[in-house]
């Protein structure tokens, strides 16, 4: 039917009402774009910082970080260096627990744990079962190397522990948002045990790198690799810097959360900025956007008995 002049008024407006309301079901029908603060992780936010007074924000912050490091100012801060490190202890499960649960098989038996986050300075004991999560807040390539922490201040042989063919297929991708775990929910085991190879051993350095391109000169196996120590000295020249740190508030002994779990195991889900946020920040004032920024992550060992000093007898 054509609408023309003698089509009568009141016909007219019915129809064009009709069509009114059918494009209003149609586009009510389509995909609403989310807003953007429930799809965009926000990392790095002075809200977010308790400094000690009230924060003049307009909107109130869903989290809070306390300074560990009040030597590194958090100004000159470009949000996409900031750096997320969540590290979490295994602990056999219990009924009353409400957290999430990794399994691990050992042997024809599994073993249900529950991953709890653990203060950057938190102590460890040898035989603690460890994972890490890192979030970072730019497009990349990650890379994670170990080194082991003597208690004189050195340190032992760099191994290249992330990427390996094992994990994500040696993907090394990394995007705003996304989770990487070290190691993986599917790998076997989906945890490191810590062991001392040395007495003195009061610890473990862990150097997270997250390049704007790969490193080409890097060959991905299927185990862990040593580097060179020239090789691993020249990135700590070229992109290593003193970094400050911030602590999560009330977050240790927090259990993993589903939200967390299933961003674990999905490569492509990104944890939206109401949901948990990962234990301590890494950031470096500074730091340009184009550049690899490299942190450090220290784990420490409570002493070993042997280092322990005894009281003198008189």
């Amino acid at each position: 039917m054509t609408l023309g002049r003698n089509t009568p008024a009141s016909l007219r407006l019915l129809m064009a009402s009709t069509m009114v309301l059918c494009l209003a079901c149609l586009l009510s029908a389509l995909p609403q774009r989310p807003p953007e603060d429930e799809t965009t992780r926000h990392l790095w936010d002075t809200a977010y910082i308790d400094q000690g007074k009230k924060a003049t924000t307009r909107r109130p912050a869903r989290r809070s970080y306390r300074i560990v490091t009040p030597h590194v100012p958090v100004t000159g801060v470009a949000a996409d260096t900031v750096i997320g490190v969540t590290l979490w202890r295994l602990r056999p499960s219990r009924k009353a627990d409400t957290g999430e649960r990794i399994i691990a098989h050992d042997g024809p038996d599994s073993v249900e744990w529950l991953p709890e986050r653990v203060a950057s300075n938190g102590r460890l004991a040898e035989g603690d079962r460890i994972r890490m999560s890192i979030e970072v807040a730019r497009t990349g390539y990650l890379y994670v190397v170990d080194q082991e922490l003597y208690a004189d201040g050195s340190q032992g042989e760099p191994y290249l522990i992330f990427p390996t063919t094992r994990t994500r297929g040696g993907d090394n991708s990394v995007k705003a948002g996304r989770v990487i775990e070290v190691p993986a929910q599917d790998d076997s085991p989906p945890y490191f045990t810590l062991k001392r190879t040395r007495v003195d051993q009061a610890g473990e350095s862990v150097t997270v790198l997250v390049s704007p391109t790969p490193i080409s000169a890097l060959t991905i196996t299927d185990k862990q690799q040593r580097l060179s120590a020239e090789t691993f000295a020249s990135w700590e020249k070229s992109w290593g810097a003193q970094a400050g740190r911030l602590e999560m508030a009330n977050g240790e002994g927090k259990p993993w959360t589903r939200q967390e779990k299933e961003a674990g195991a999905d490569g492509t889900r990104s944890m939206k900025d109401a949901e948990p946020a990962p234990q301590t920040l890494y950031y470096r004032p500074g730091a340009r956007r184009a550049d690899p920024v490299l942190i450090k992550v220290q784990l420490q060992y409570a002493r070993p008995r042997s280092l322990v000093r005894k009281p003198r007898v008189h």
